[in-house]
């Protein structure tokens, strides 16, 4: 909302505060003030100027040679605009004038004529163009003719006016318009506004004699009044009425268009004019559309309705769309001299469901959706009919036909003193309550520190305690409220595990030399279903596509995150940057059902993508490219961390290398997968080799443990030994190591294999898997006898379990 501090200062003195304070003020009390910013910048030495006369530039085809008299002096001016004419009064910018953007007017020749000065546009005067009046866009304003030569054009236009945005929140339409916001200053400063009586002199001449109103559905629509005014004369509105509607954001049109907004504008009460000998038959009929049915509003759009939308009809032809837009046919134009004045109370969610229907949002669709005042909406009504009289020669036929089914009842809601001072934590005594709902201009009936508090009906959104209590904190003043700490016992906040965990994780990542990234969650279709982990395709039967989304490139949940990934890697390789290692901690989508009828599963998941060199030292001379053991390494961190033993199998999975990828599991559940990409997906992003990793961290996070535990350091000396095992190719390190930690506990600590040989001296089909084993008891020094037994159970173990044998 958009108040003009000038047009505000018409209804309450605020004379006696700053910009910068009322705004300070409205704000402490609930009503936060967004800015305060002058109608236009600074414009100085701009005065009402007549043209007294106006030739053609002796020089120029496109000038004119203008004498500008200005009250103590004449001026020859050079003007260009279009519309400039002899007798017109005009603002004129004499030299040493300022003009916005620091444009100092200064005297000129032009095509060797002298310019002493320049007749203004609104827009060089610093007026936004889409709030200039369409006769003037495109030359200079033209004053109306009762204005004095002489005069500061400045404050003629209001160019020095100060306006206040307000950010109202959704249940404070009261504030919707000047009146409300002029009680709204009245309580906050302690002042005194009431909204005046309406004068309207009426024809002995009934509008019923011109018009009958019939509505069918009453629910959509309780009030519809419809006033006649005839003899209207169609012109330009007062200087004053423009200037106001400009300043708040409205462009001026014509008296009988300009009169309906100022009145939104002031009472907060859409209205709107139909002509009358265009408007087609003497009945007023508001209905629901029929299905199909069409009509053609003011902004020449070709609309199609439904049932779920109300219109004003003719009785057989729908001529507006209630609450959202006049049609074209009934416009009021040049011409018109009769008119219908619509005052009506509509349902708001039907006006809501037009306007989201048709994407129509106007000034009158904003207020009837959040609510207008029941008592207003007849006086609005009168209201225009009393400036239509007075600015634009109307007869106001003799009283509104109306249909009528509104409630206008005010609300009551009991108070008591002391059960509010509870609340609150104040000590406001009854006396000062009572100034409070004063100020409000809230009417109430007192007994004792009780009270019964009528709720004016501009206020429709304040219908409990809870709402009155909020009036009297607000105006008793939130600064007022005294400091009080919460009662009870406390709990001092922390991480829950998984959240110490996942930022444990990320830590670890960055620590192992990972940059993290953040993708969107939303892709193409094409790529939600790419570098899938085996564990979640059989659990996914396709991605989640969105019923309105953003873009074909945004249409799909992900199921994995590498293809954004791997995007991103793509962007940045192509612009010169080569080693490259990102990771990202985040959701997946997941949804087991066919056709989707409930939100997806969302499941945490790590994912990382690496390429080009790992390791880079110049000066030893040494580098290293990324390979699988690169990844492998960094998931092997990532178990250290939760103390959970991964194992890998070799896996052949789509859109990944069918030699270079391994599946990964935790206590004999797959959780995610790891190696390189395909050299044909690389080929296509332009990557060099690039290999990922992708892991379940809510799996890893179910089977964590969570222990306190002490290690001391072993005191006693460890026994080392290797063994190299003749295995079936088939045959994964992973599964040996597991069996060798298992049959050698508890004296072997540590496993590590540390050589695979397949080839000469072993026959076909079969591999050789090297190991080094760490025995230790960290209380004694160990037994020759103890580490052979234990070494003998491993080989056991190995040979019954896998056909492990010995290399000789």
């Amino acid at each position: 909302m958009l108040v003009s501090l000038n047009w505000l200062q018409e209804y309450i003195d605020v004379s006696n505060y700053s910009p910068e304070e009322l705004a300070e003020i409205i704000t402490k009390t609930g009503i936060e003030v967004e800015s305060v910013e002058p109608v236009a910048d600074t414009v100085t030495g701009v005065v009402v100027g007549q043209v007294r006369s106006c030739e053609q530039h002796p020089n120029a085809d496109k000038l004119n040679l203008c004498q500008v008299d200005i009250g103590e002096q004449t001026l020859q001016i050079v003007c260009g605009a279009p519309n400039v004419a002899q007798g017109q009064k005009v603002p004129v910018a004499t030299p040493g004038a300022v003009l916005p953007g620091d444009f100092k007017i200064k005297k000129t020749k032009l095509r060797g004529e002298e310019s002493n000065g320049m007749i203004c546009s609104l827009q060089e005067l610093g007026v936004d163009e889409k709030d200039v009046p369409k006769e003037f866009t495109d030359g200079i304003f033209v004053f109306p003719e009762d204005v004095e030569v002489g005069t500061d054009a400045v404050s003629l236009l209001n160019l020095d006016d100060l306006i206040i945005e307000l950010g109202l929140t959704p249940n404070r339409s009261d504030a919707l318009s000047m009146a409300g916001v002029a009680y709204e200053v009245a309580a906050a400063i302690d002042g005194s506004y009431e909204l005046a009586e309406e004068d309207v002199k009426p024809a002995e001449e009934n509008a019923a004699d011109y018009i009958s109103v019939s509505v069918k559905d009453t629910d959509a629509n309780p009030y519809y009044g419809a006033f006649v005014i005839k003899n209207i004369q169609v012109g330009t509105s007062p200087l004053w009425m423009r200037n106001r509607l400009t300043a708040a954001g409205i462009r001026p049109i014509n008296n009988v268009v300009d009169i309906t907004n100022y009145v939104l504008m002031e009472y907060g009460q859409p209205l709107h004019a139909f002509d009358y000998d265009r408007f087609g038959s003497k009945t007023v009929l508001t209905r629901r559309a029929g299905e199909g049915e069409t009509i053609k509003t003011l902004d020449d759009q070709e609309r199609t309705l439904t049932p779920e939308h109300l219109v004003i009809t003719n009785g057989e032809e729908a001529h507006a769309i209630a609450g959202v837009m006049g049609g074209a046919k009934s416009e009021v134009q040049d011409d018109t001299s009769t008119i219908i004045l619509e005052a009506a109370y509509f349902n708001p969610s039907v006006v809501r469901q037009s306007s989201k229907d048709h994407g129509l949002r106007s000034e009158s669709s904003t207020r009837f959706e959040k609510g207008v005042d029941p008592n207003r909406v007849e006086r609005a009504g009168k209201r225009a009919c009393e400036l239509l009289q007075k600015y634009a020669c109307g007869t106001v036929l003799n009283g509104v036909v109306s249909h009528d089914e509104l409630d206008r009842f005010e609300k009551k809601v009991n108070v008591v003193t002391s059960v509010i001072n509870n609340r609150l934590g104040t000590e406001i005594t009854t006396d000062e309550m009572a100034d409070i709902f004063r100020r409000l201009q809230f009417s109430f009936e007192q007994d004792g520190e009780e009270f019964a508090v009528s709720i004016p009906t501009r206020r429709g959104d304040i219908t409990i305690f809870e709402d009155m209590l909020e009036e009297v904190a607000r105006i008793y003043g939130y600064d007022n409220l005294p400091y009080t700490l919460p009662q009870g016992a406390s709990q001092a906040g922390g991480l829950t595990l998984e959240q110490q965990l996942k930022r444990r994780m990320k830590h670890y990542f960055e620590g192992a030399g990972l940059h993290e990234t953040i993708t969107y969650s939303l892709t193409h279709e094409k790529k939600a279903s790419m570098l899938v982990s085996p564990e979640v395709s059989a659990r996914a039967n396709n991605p989640v596509g969105l019923a309105m989304p953003m873009s074909e490139d945004h249409g799909y949940l992900r199921l994995s995150m590498l293809p954004e990934i791997l995007q991103s890697l793509s962007y940045n390789v192509a612009r010169k940057q080569e080693n490259l290692a990102y990771y990202e901690v985040g959701t997946v989508f997941i949804s087991e059902e066919q056709k989707v009828t409930k939100q997806p599963d969302e499941v945490l998941r790590a994912s990382g993508a690496i390429t080009g060199q790992w390791v880079s030292h110049p000066w030893q001379q040494e580098k290293k490219q990324v390979d699988f053991f690169v990844v492998k390494g960094i998931l092997e961190g990532l178990s250290k961390q939760l103390d959970l033993p991964f194992t890998y199998e070799e896996a052949k999975l789509p859109h990944m290398h069918p030699g270079r990828t391994a599946t990964v599991a935790v206590a004999g559940k797959t959780i995610g997968f790891a190696g390189q990409v395909h050299p044909k997906l690389q080929k296509e992003l332009g990557l060099k080799e690039t290999y990922v990793f992708d892991v379940n961290l809510e799996e890893l996070f179910q089977e964590y443990v969570k222990e306190e535990t002490f290690q001391a350091i072993p005191r006693h000396p460890s026994v080392s030994r290797d063994i190299a095992l003749v295995v079936n190719e088939q045959v994964s390190a992973g599964t040996i190591e597991e069996t060798i930690a298992e049959a050698g506990s508890p004296l072997v600590k540590d496993v590590q294999v540390f050589d695979v040989y397949q080839g000469e001296h072993l026959p076909e089909g079969k591999k050789s898997l090297a190991y080094s084993l760490l025995y230790l008891d960290p209380l004694r020094t160990l037994k020759d006898q103890e580490v052979e037994e234990t070494h003998n159970r491993i080989l056991s173990a190995v040979k019954e379990r896998h056909e492990a044998e010995l290399r000789g």
